[in-house]
């Protein structure tokens, strides 16, 4: 059992994996905190010290640079994607309302679910909207620029500053409400 900063409570050792526009940082991190919002949020300083942290950029043919402890510069991450889920603490919980949304981050795109107060909309919450992490759940992220696949996680902290916008996100069928020709359909009448 870890203890962390002379606290009594022990530490939890959480596996994380931080974006950059370059990089994919996987390490794990000792905490006090369940939450990985809050782990960015509450960070005593604007860098974090990750433990056996593995190093990738984007697209590049070369091993992963592994090493015992990295530190990482908190501005310059995108987005954090917790491994593991956290049940929320009962205490802690507030009612909220899941709207769908799309966050751009570049050079990523990110869909899923922002928790807003529930006598608000989306657009008043976006005023509202503070923190320098935001919490998304049942998120899907991908990156067309760095060829970066869709992958969907739980969870996902986007960087506030760093996100370009937040908007109502809605698929949309394009061929919703255009009749479609099958095999079986008798051909249009031509004009002639």
């Amino acid at each position: 059992m870890t203890m962390l900063f002379d606290s009594p409570i022990p530490a939890r050792v959480m596996p994380l994996t931080l974006y950059t526009e370059q990089f994919i940082v996987r390490g794990t991190i000792q905490t006090l905190q369940h939450r990985v919002t809050d782990i960015l949020n509450e960070a005593h300083d604007r860098y974090l010290v990750l433990e056996d942290v593995t190093l990738e950029e984007y697209a590049s043919a070369e091993m992963p640079t592994r090493a015992e402890f990295a530190q990482v510069n908190l501005a310059s991450v995108l987005f954090a994607v917790s491994l593991t889920s956290v049940e929320s603490v009962r205490e802690l919980r507030t009612p909220k309302l899941a709207e769908r949304a799309l966050i751009s981050v570049p050079p990523f795109r990110v869909v899923g679910q922002v928790h807003l107060p529930m006598e608000r909309n989306l657009r008043d919450s976006l005023v509202g909207l503070s923190g320098a992490f935001i919490p998304v759940t049942d998120a899907t992220f991908w990156s067309d620029r760095l060829r970066e696949a869709r992958q969907t996680v739980a969870y996902i902290a986007v960087n506030h500053d760093l996100a370009q916008f937040f908007a109502p996100f809605r698929e949309v069928d394009p061929w919703a409400g255009v009749a479609r020709q099958t095999d079986g359909d008798p051909e249009p009448p031509s004009a002639g």
